[in-house]
């Protein structure tokens, strides 16, 4: 794997590049195009590091990889301008500050969770969450739905999810094929629908644009099997430790295994493989609660970096109730490092794996008509997680109702939380007619939160 030492042909040092993407980490909220729009501003406006072809050449490609695109974007283009060693100083800075914040939120949470003034802060923000995630629905299918066959891909990922609980990983793969297909057949029903980022242009040439091909010399099967074998080790050697160390039944064990999958099978964003995640963690492990998954979101909304850090609150959670031989607080941690190392671990694989070869990626009509479909599939998975939520919101009891291999969810009308309900659409007033953005939303439905409660308390 290359590095570059010293200052390389475009004159930008290593130090340099730290301290931006040390800025980037630290600006980076809002999700995704948040975080997509934060980097062009810098990077490509700003700094001009990239030309503006370049840079969305770089986020098409980070776009057909599993896992969280803006940091696969981070560590390309540190990648691009110091070799491995600006890969890893973007990638690891990228997702440091998230990791530090949801960390100490999920030790508030977990030692804290019964006090009042926690329940009433989180009981305004799991309204904001739902507001948030519906918006996301609508920005998504707003790029991804241009014709009849995307939306029934969409109506398709839904019903097979919500209705017939068909796993996650089917349907991407599915709905892949199903675009690989129909991109030979009938391409311009599946042709992409390009990024809801929302970057101004930049300017067409950048620092990096005048160094050529900077991929070219490390392209070989060498070069490949090399990185493969290291990111073995360092993506299931922990594991192997874990397991030896805690038992193979063990809830690190358990966590790092399934977190490695999702790391593989997280097309179309992070709340595509949230609405996988809260299901089987809330129904199959137990680890948490729904009511707890929307406060995780809740947490990864509020802090910087990747959305996807809400799976290191699942893991703290799951292991802070199921701590084994460690005392809570202790396996918290642990599970923490586990959750976050094997879901990011193989984001660095597939760019340093890959990236030499991007160049012969631009233009793929067949991996870009997947990727619409897949997007679409998208669609209905986030619907299904935004319904999921709601209910969870609003009713303080869901039954559940099974026949003939389907099963739906059933809300206790009587059970409705009307103070959840009015806050929901006070959020959703905040999103879609106040616009005041998704910061203010979830502070304010918090503040809200705590002044209900403490009416409540008063009256009582």
């Amino acid at each position: 794997m290359n590095d570059y030492s010293g200052t390389p042909a475009h004159g930008v040092s290593h130090g340099e590049a730290l301290r931006t993407w040390a800025r980037v980490a630290l600006l980076s909220f809002g999700g995704p195009a948040g975080q997509i729009a934060v980097m062009h501003r810098i990077i490509v406006e700003e700094k001009r590091w990239l030309g503006e072809t370049r840079f969305l050449h770089a986020l098409n490609y980070c776009m057909l990889l599993p896992g969280p695109e803006a940091q696969q974007l981070a560590t390309y283009i540190g990648w691009l301008m110091h070799g491995v060693r600006g890969g890893l100083t973007a990638g690891i800075l990228f997702v440091l500050p998230g990791f530090v914040a949801i960390l100490a939120l999920s030790l508030i949470y977990g030692l804290f969770q019964n006090v009042a003034v926690i329940q009433a802060v989180f009981f305004g923000l799991k309204a904001a969450v739902l507001a948030v995630v519906v918006e996301a629905v609508l920005r998504i299918g707003k790029r991804a739905l241009k014709n009849r066959v995307m939306v029934a891909l969409a109506v398709a990922a839904f019903v097979g999810i919500f209705v017939f609980d068909l796993p996650f990983p089917l349907i991407v793969l599915a709905a892949g094929l199903i675009g690989y297909l129909g991109g030979r057949l009938a391409p311009d029903l599946f042709a992409g629908g390009g990024h809801g980022g929302g970057a101004h242009k930049g300017p067409e040439i950048g620092l990096i644009d005048r160094m050529g091909d900077v991929g070219r010399a490390e392209r070989g099967v060498g070069r490949a099997l090399k990185v493969i074998a290291i990111f073995a080790v360092l993506w299931f050697g922990p594991l192997l430790a874990l397991a030896v160390w805690f038992g193979g039944a063990s809830v690190f064990v358990q966590q790092g295994v399934f977190f490695s999958k999702m790391a593989v099978v997280t097309f179309g964003g992070a709340y595509a493989v949230l609405a996988y995640v809260a299901q089987e963690a809330v129904q199959s492990f137990g680890w948490l609660n729904a009511r707890e998954m929307l406060d995780g979101l809740a947490m990864a909304e509020t802090t910087p970096g990747p959305l996807i850090m809400v799976l290191q609150f699942v893991g703290f959670m799951g292991a802070f109730r199921n701590p084994g031989s460690l005392d809570p607080v202790s396996a918290g941690v642990l599970a923490s490092v586990v959750t976050t190392w094997t879901t990011f671990v193989p984001c660095f694989l597939w760019i340093f794996l890959g990236a030499p070869y991007v160049e012969t990626l631009r233009g793929n009509k067949a991996l870009g008509a997947a990727l619409s479909a897949i997007t679409a599939a998208v669609v209905g998975v986030v619907m299904n997680l935004a319904v999921w939520f709601a209910l969870n919101v609003v009713f303080a009891r869901i039954d559940t109702v099974a026949a003939a291999g389907a099963r739906l969810y059933v809300p206790v009308w009587t059970s409705i939380d009307w103070a959840a309900l009015a806050l929901t659409l006070l959020a959703l007033a905040s999103v879609f007619w106040w616009r005041l953005g998704m910061i203010k939303t979830l502070a304010g439905a918090a503040v809200l939160g705590v002044m209900w409660k403490l009416l409540l308390a008063a009256a009582a």
